[in-house]
């Protein structure tokens, strides 16, 4: 099945797995970028936001818990994050936590909690229209991820 085939499955799963890709991509991106200023509470909420970019990363890439070595704990609180109405909760929070960066003044923290906003959508709508939860095989999601976590 390619990406294309993919995306017309109408799952929401699938977008919201993609979504939380380039949501990851732009939490590291624009942590990194927001780091380098003298107000102490964007650079605490940049490093949190490059925090996340990691989590989401093994959220939806499950082949690294077996390539990378972690943590018990760390794999079993990834773990935790299957199903849609638990990744739409995570994702809200962390929506939530990056948009509270917004307190001291706005910066461009804000793009990483709307496409975190977006994904927690996805899933949640996943989630409410009772779609099963399905990987992205491009990601992992089918065969080896799969049989691994």
């Amino acid at each position: 099945m390619t990406l294309k085939d993919e995306f017309a499955t109408r799952n929401f799963s699938i977008y919201g797995q993609w979504l939380g890709i380039l949501s990851m991509i732009l939490c590291f991106a624009l942590g990194i970028a927001n780091i380098f200023t003298f107000r102490v509470i964007i650079i605490v909420f940049s490093v949190i936001t490059l925090c996340f970019s990691f989590v989401i990363l093994f959220v939806e890439v499950p082949l690294l818990l077996r390539i990378c070595p972690t943590s018990s704990g760390f794999d079993n609180a990834i773990r935790k994050i299957s199903t849609n109405y638990m990744r739409a909760a995570a994702y809200g929070v962390m929506a939530a936590v990056v948009f509270l960066s917004n307190i001291d003044r706005a910066t461009s923290l804000i793009v990483p909690g709307i496409f975190l906003s977006l994904t927690g959508l996805c899933y949640a709508l996943a989630a409410f229209k009772g779609q099963a939860f399905v990987g992205s095989k491009t990601l992992g999601g089918a065969g080896v991820a799969q049989m691994i976590v």
